[in-house]
């Protein structure tokens, strides 16, 4: 994994300083870029590797260069960082093709799992097809649990979903906890993934 060059996009220096010091002392080779423009600028040069870039940046934001890539065919993987109130954006970029979404503050273990992810989807280079397995634990969900987890996926707040179906926030938070202990998501991301492999949303 240490081979793999990290491209890392941020508007913010000092929280792109402090991401690209963790990830220089887990033993990455970094390159910095302070915008989207600045690493499509450089993108004749053919970038290797994969690419961390911020959510909401000036000018380009992190979405709009997922798009922008896509469409100049660009198959580098991409992980977006979101803060807190992006996540609808960031479950965009999830459906755009981006191997994982990160929300903010996160530890080092996050990121490293992150980039797990984009050293594999190098190394096999497809799509994660449709599993069955994923199916099966989607089968397990009440209607209630399953409704739930279509808002959650659709990138809506507790707060519309339960005015949406009728029920309390709270509710909703309990919902959502066994939607995501039935699937066995550790988080968000890998929540939007299962639903992804398993052809919905």
């Amino acid at each position: 994994m240490t081979e793999m060059l990290v491209h890392l996009i941020d508007d913010d220096d000092s929280a792109r300083d402090s991401l690209a010091f963790m990830l220089e002392s887990a033993d990455f080779t970094v390159q910095p870029y302070p915008s989207a423009q600045a690493f499509l600028d450089g993108l004749p040069v053919g970038p290797k590797g994969c690419i961390i870039t911020d959510v909401r940046m000036p000018e380009l934001t992190g979405i709009e260069l997922v798009h922008r890539l896509n469409a100049l065919k660009v198959t580098l993987p991409v992980i977006v960082i979101t803060g807190h109130g992006d996540i609808p954006l960031a479950i965009e970029a999830m459906r755009a093709g981006v191997v994982d979404f990160i929300e903010k503050p996160f530890p080092e273990e996050r990121i490293l799992e992150a980039l797990g992810l984009a050293r594999d989807k190098l190394r096999t280079d497809v799509d994660e097809a449709p599993n069955s397995e994923i199916v099966e634990k989607l089968g397990t969900l009440s209607e209630r649990e399953r409704e739930v987890l279509d808002g959650v996926v659709a990138g809506r707040p507790n707060k519309i979903i339960a005015r949406d179906l009728g029920i309390s926030p709270r509710t909703v938070e309990i919902y959502r906890a066994k939607v995501m202990a039935k699937m066995q998501a550790d988080n968000l991301a890998a929540l939007v993934r299962m639903t992804m492999a398993a052809g919905l949303g």
